[in-house]
């Protein structure tokens, strides 16, 4: 068995409860945006483009360190993850550019409010979080959804 299947099988032993997929389906996506959002607030130069926005240097080194975890796993996930990673930093750009020097506060907001949910999910589960056991998990999670996505449209990653 590959090493992603190994992690997406031990990480959905604390994931079978209808209702804390449903509450990680909604804050997993939130909290990895709160995550490149915060970074983008890290005083850097920004590359910016047309119809996209602009992008820090820092968010893009995030970005880089994350997608490099991320092929060691699976070249597709790591492909596809990149696009939804830039798709999240053009919200992050219009983030910032609604809420301005407040964007922090809007990031750690739902950062919190988020990570309450997945507290409250893990709970009904009666299961710890598997990032308890090992930090990389925190990274598993957005691709544990995209993996369901590939499989149910028959991609094979």
């Amino acid at each position: 068995m590959r090493k992603v299947d190994l992690l997406f099988a031990e990480y959905s032993k604390s994931h079978r409860n209808a209702a804390n997929k449903f509450i990680h389906w909604i804050c997993v996506p939130l909290i990895f945006w709160t995550i490149l959002g915060s970074a983008s607030l890290i005083p850097s130069p920004h590359f910016c483009a047309s119809y996209f926005g602009c992008v820090s240097i820092i968010s893009l080194f995030v970005i880089v360190l994350i997608t490099l975890f991320y092929i060691r796993l699976s070249l597709l996930i790591a492909i596809v993850m990149i696009v939804i990673m830039l798709l999240l930093e053009h919200f992050i750009y219009l983030t910032n550019i609604s809420f301005g020097k407040q964007s922090w506060m809007v990031y750690l907001s739902v950062f919190v409010i988020t990570w309450i949910f997945q507290f409250i999910g893990h709970k009904i589960e009666g299961k710890k979080p598997s990032f308890l056991r090992d930090l990389q998990f925190l990274l598993i999670g957005p691709i544990w959804l995209l993996g369901f996505i590939l499989k149910k449209t028959g991609i094979k990653y």
